[in-house]
């Protein structure tokens, strides 16, 4: 009730009211189609993180089951002659911006590096291993980039989605509502003053009316007692027989 102690009860008013009610009502089917949008996004990424968290075990136990056959094959100190054999960085990881429904979401991409040189390591003994193992440490780094990816798109979806979500609520539960009954109320309130301004019109109709009676009635009055003053009043003009005097 306190909002519509401010709303002065008008035709403008009402006129303005209305098409704060009709931009909160397409604001809501606007967010309401963002809220679905980004729900089936959320839906479709979940699919994937499960489906690539379910290989990325699997292809690291087999990783790690390679990287044991390189060991059994050249040796544990293999390790070493890898490390000082690795100058650079062959994979780097790339950001891209993907939009969706207006959320800004990073993508995270591999970027292979061409470190073309002559590797002989394994040469001697177990290379055939160290090729095996590095194809699928390969595999497993690209579904890694992949579920960071997916995860970090999910999080920052699903804030967005709770975000959308409460201005959704707030407009279908707290705003249009607010709106629709101060819009109730400056009708209410206009019926109200057209109901007074009749009666009151009504009114001042019955007193001219009641005046105009009595000015009339006091008009006849008047007239009525004019002609008896002009009837006692004796004509000049027409004969008159005095009364014969006796002395």
């Amino acid at each position: 009730m306190s909002s519509n102690q401010q709303v002065l009860a008008s035709r403008m008013a009402l006129t303005q009211t209305k098409q704060r009610l009709k931009g909160a009502q397409n604001g809501h089917k606007l967010l309401k189609k963002k809220s679905d949008a980004l729900s089936v996004r959320i839906r479709a990424i979940l699919k994937e993180i499960v489906d690539n968290k379910n290989f990325l075990g699997k292809n690291m136990k087999d990783a790690y089951f390679s990287l044991a056959e390189v060991y059994y094959a050249a040796g544990e100190d293999i390790k070493y002659t890898i490390l000082e054999s690795a100058t650079s960085a062959t994979t780097k990881v790339a950001l891209r911006v993907d939009n969706v429904a207006g959320v800004q979401l990073p993508i995270f991409e591999k970027v292979t590096i061409d470190g073309s040189s002559a590797d002989l390591t394994g040469l001697a003994r177990g290379g055939q291993q160290m090729k095996r193992s590095h194809e699928v440490f390969a595999k497993s780094l690209d579904a890694l980039i992949s579920l960071a990816s997916l995860q970090t798109s999910f999080v920052t979806l699903d804030e967005a989605l709770k975000v959308t979500n409460r201005r959704v609520n707030a407009l279908e539960h707290v705003v249009v509502p607010r709106i629709e009954h101060t819009i109730s109320y400056i009708i209410g309130e206009l019926d109200e003053m057209e109901r007074e301004e009749f009666y009151r019109l009504k009114m001042i109709q019955k007193k001219k009316e009641e005046v105009n009676k009595q000015k009339e009635a006091e008009a006849k009055k008047n007239k009525a007692g004019a002609g008896a003053d002009d009837s006692s009043v004796p004509n000049l003009l027409q004969e008159q027989q005095d009364e014969d005097l006796l002395f």
